[in-house]
């Protein structure tokens, strides 16, 4: 339903209710901007300064990485102060995949919420979020999904909250149960579901990009994409690491499969825009993130190891060039 910024709101109109006494928001520092744009609205909306509910979580030790113990540290820290715990699923600067279950289990433990941005990580990594007992989620479907720019995007809400009657909700007529929708009625009727929070008819033809590329991942097999994708990712590592022996750049994301996806961030030292602009040319296309971060996401679904052989090769010869 809608887009995700859009979802993010909705979710956190139920998911955001504060009090005098439990009003603060934990996320991480360099969320998306967007993610923090709608955090401080939503913040604003129920009269509170957000610098007083805001609290980031910045990577500790010069690191850009944050940990799962500096997460859980603070959310023991504001202990009943907090409201939500609002983080994403794959951190889209550096790659980092964060430990959705136990950031949960923290936060529910705090008697706060938690939910979670997936825009990085919806296709990406597997996710179990009615398993991890996730009170809510939001995704868009053009990144790892390919269904197209602008496409329709995803919500999710844990099924311990749909015969919830006290959750507050904006409420439209694509949220009311099929049973009695076309009854005309002026009272709602929610779906038994996440559907509850749909509001206007969704738009059949980006319904119809999507569903074409839903079917192609479960053809495929996502146990399948992920093992292929940890091996790409591992791939990429070694190459990089191989062509990298005067520390040209940096890799952000971290080592370790099981906290990454499939981006890999560079922090380019020297001419980093330079290096980026001229990938393109070659038919490598790349990200490019302020100030000097280019990030690389070789997909399971469509691309080779020899693609990221030949992007190591070309990313070599454009630093040695850019440097003489």
């Amino acid at each position: 339903m809608n887009h995700l910024t859009v979802n993010l709101h909705l979710l956190m109109i139920s998911f955001y209710q504060p009090t005098t006494t439990r009003y603060k928001i934990i996320c991480e520092a360099k969320a998306f901007p967007s993610d923090q744009y709608a955090i401080q609205s939503q913040i604003k909306l129920h009269g509170i300064n957000p610098e007083n509910a805001m609290i980031e979580v910045q990577p500790g030790n010069g690191s850009e990485i944050i940990t799962t113990a500096n997460i859980i540290e603070a959310i023991e820290e504001y202990g009943d102060s907090v409201a939500l715990v609002l983080f994403s699923g794959v951190n889209y600067y550096t790659g980092q995949k964060f430990d959705i279950e136990k950031i949960t289990a923290a936060a529910h433990k705090a008697g706060a919420f938690a939910g979670f941005d997936l825009a990085h990580a919806a296709g990406n990594i597997e996710l179990n979020l009615h398993n991890w007992k996730v009170d809510f989620a939001c995704w868009c479907n053009y990144k790892y999904l390919n269904s197209g720019p602008g496409t329709i995007a995803g919500a999710f809400v844990h099924e311990k909250h749909i015969h919830n009657k006290d959750l507050k909700r904006l409420e439209g007529w694509w949220g009311n149960d099929m049973s009695n929708r076309f009854k005309m009625e002026k009272t709602f009727t929610p779906s038994p579901s996440a559907e509850a929070w749909q509001m206007s008819t969704a738009p059949m033809m980006l319904l119809a990009a999507h569903k074409a590329s839903l079917e192609i991942f479960d053809e495929a097999g996502f146990t399948d994409l992920v093992t292929k994708s940890k091996a790409l990712s591992d791939y990429l590592f070694f190459a990089l690491n191989h062509i990298n022996q005067s520390q040209a750049f940096t890799i952000l994301t971290p080592a370790n499969p099981e906290e990454r996806g499939c981006q890999v961030s560079l922090s380019v030292h020297n001419n980093a825009k330079k290096i980026f602009d001229a990938l393109l040319p070659h038919g490598i296309f790349a990200d490019w993130r302020e100030p000097n971060v280019i990030r690389i996401a070789p997909v399971p679904l469509y691309n080779t190891f020899e693609e990221i052989f030949l992007f190591a090769q070309t990313f070599q010869q454009l630093l040695n060039t850019s440097n003489v």
